[in-house]
């Protein structure tokens, strides 16, 4: 039985979302963010923020909610031409790929959690990647998280999870499974507490952009993180309202 997390957390919607679902289910939880030299650096700023408003904000996860870590990852910038990485426009590429495309980002990620899971006694290794409301990023993918369970566990000689919860969900679907969990928590009026500190304090803004406020959070509303969170969000609102309104 697996009581243990490692959360790679960066302050976005998705790993905010992933995080509350492993302090759902695990008695000790972990997280950690990586400083590769993106142009949104806002999110490592952020993401403190979010940790010390689920600390607050919900006290039975309080006590599950260990020891933060922050990588330095510069290496992957230098490495990476990319619209995240350096001051360019975003496009699509001719191999079919965004420019936020940062090769290897997640390989090496999900190998750094690994060596820190494996000296922090975790067991589990939850990210926040998706194959169906996705940038088309081939390390996000569902056979690349298999491939990378079974090299880890392997190189490792330790039998670790890569557990992936928003996998199978779209934008909208994720900010009703964190209102979802939310409800869970024990707090009360939680749901609606969890979806307010997403957009409060959560970052996805490709370009770092924390002077305007939309309705689902701060952001420029324009770069390809902004109109997938701002997609989402609208589509979850709809929902809620369809499912509030009186019947005729």
């Amino acid at each position: 039985m697996h009581t243990t997390a490692l959360v790679l957390f960066s302050g976005g919607q998705d790993s905010t979302t992933c995080l509350a679902h492993a302090l759902s289910r695990y008695e000790r939880v972990e997280t950690v963010a990586f400083d590769y030299g993106q142009r949104h650096h806002v999110e490592l700023d952020a993401r403190l923020n979010v940790l010390r408003e689920l600390r607050l904000q919900f006290p039975q996860w309080a006590g599950r909610l260990g020891e933060d870590h922050l990588l330095d990852l510069s290496v992957l910038g230098k490495v990476s031409e990319t619209s995240l990485t350096r001051d360019m426009a975003f496009k699509m590429e001719a191999n079919g790929l965004p420019n936020t495309f940062v090769p290897g980002r997640n390989l090496l990620f999900l190998t750094l959690s690994a060596a820190l899971a494996y000296r922090r006694g975790l067991q589990v290794i939850v990210t926040g990647v998706c194959e169906t409301d996705y940038s088309g990023y081939p390390d996000c993918r569902d056979d690349t998280m298999k491939a990378m369970q079974l090299a880890l566990s392997l190189g490792m000689d330790q039998r670790f999870l890569i557990e992936t919860p928003l996998m199978w969900i779209d934008k909208a679907q994720t900010w009703e499974l964190a209102r979802s969990l939310g409800e869970q928590s024990g707090v009360a009026q939680g749901g609606e507490a969890l979806v307010d500190l997403i957009v409060e304090h959560t970052h996805t803004c490709y370009l770092g952009d924390r002077t305007h406020r939309q309705a689902w959070g701060y952001g420029c509303g324009e770069c390809p993180a902004c109109v997938l969170r701002a997609k989402g969000y609208a589509a979850f609102s709809d929902s809620l309202n369809k499912a509030s309104a009186p019947s005729a």
